[in-house]
């Protein structure tokens, strides 16, 4: 049974039972018991400091890694609003530095650098979700991750108290960043470089054409499924096992790139989950080998 909240005031934007499965890239899952998008970041610290200690929170990126199971999230959804997403320049004596709101789209980033002959950030456009998300899993894509460009994060505690952290106090791992306790990330600093717009848009156009032949960009998606191992990628490991084209219910592993579990316009979050499953037994089964999920999977499990 889920907790009465008692909500502190604030400026930003409350709704109650409202449905999620809008906000994610694979359109499933429940509804959150209560939905929050914080005004500034000052309204969302106000929130934090006032908010019942025993109620569950929840933060939500792009919703482009993420699988919402159908019977929904207790507790509150929060999702940075307009005002974490600005992109401004820093001053820095030893680097180009650009300061960016976590709740900005990658791609966003992406064509903010090429507008403003900044290199080093074209990894960005292959990867679909916010600044904040690609920071707490440490994405990466086309031979780079998160951790080779941040230079610096803010973030918000439980508590509503504000740190500030360095890249190398992260301890960013193969998709993950290890922080201790609960943190919203608002902001970060990321480190680029001067180039020309020529350079920049040619490597922009070339992950953007091998994600389009690659990848199931075009369906109900949410990337990678399973992180890869040490010495196989994962897509090899559910080729193997004969599982590329396989469905259960509404839910089919890509015939284009078997890492891709995709909503063909039916599916359940129970569906997109139970073929996970099936996908990591047949896997353990057949090579002894733990896939990992690298999507997100959070809500309550049906009895």
């Amino acid at each position: 049974m889920s907790t009465v909240i008692s909500l502190p005031r604030v400026s930003g934007e409350y709704r109650k039972n409202f449905k999620l499965s809008q906000l994610t890239w694979f359109k499933v899952g429940g509804i959150s018991q209560v939905f929050y998008k914080p005004k500034d970041e000052e309204d969302l610290s106000c929130f934090l400091k006032n908010l019942q200690s025993n109620i569950q929170i929840t933060v939500l990126g792009a919703g482009s890694n993420l699988l919402i199971r159908d019977n929904g999230i207790d507790g509150v959804t929060i999702k940075l609003g307009r005002s974490f997403n600005e992109i401004n320049f820093v001053k820095n004596n030893h680097y180009n530095i650009i300061s960016v709101g976590a709740g900005t789209l990658n791609y966003d980033v992406a064509k903010f650098c090429l507008q403003h002959n900044l290199g080093g950030l074209e990894f960005l456009v292959g990867i679909p979700g916010t600044i904040g998300g690609g920071i707490a899993m440490n994405a990466g894509a086309y031979g780079q991750e998160f951790k080779d460009v941040v230079y610096s994060v803010e973030a918000l505690d439980r508590s509503g108290n504000k740190h500030i952290f360095l890249s190398k106090d992260l301890n960013f791992e193969y998709r993950q960043c290890i922080v201790n306790g609960f943190l919203i990330f608002t902001k970060t600093n990321l480190i680029c470089y001067n180039d020309s717009k020529t350079s920049i848009s040619q490597k922009l156009q070339k992950i953007q054409t091998v994600r389009k032949l690659t990848q199931p960009i075009n369906q109900k998606t949410a990337g990678s499924a399973f992180r890869n191992t040490n010495n196989y990628k994962a897509w090899q490991l559910i080729d193997k096992v004969g599982l590329r084209g396989h469905s259960i219910g509404g839910a089919q592993v890509s015939n284009l790139h078997c890492n891709f579990l995709i909503n063909n316009g039916n599916a359940t979050a129970s569906d997109i989950e139970n073929l996970g499953e099936l996908i990591r037994k047949k896997v353990f089964d057949h090579t002894g080998i733990t896939l990992e999920w690298e999507i997100k999977i959070v809500g309550k499990k049906s009895l």
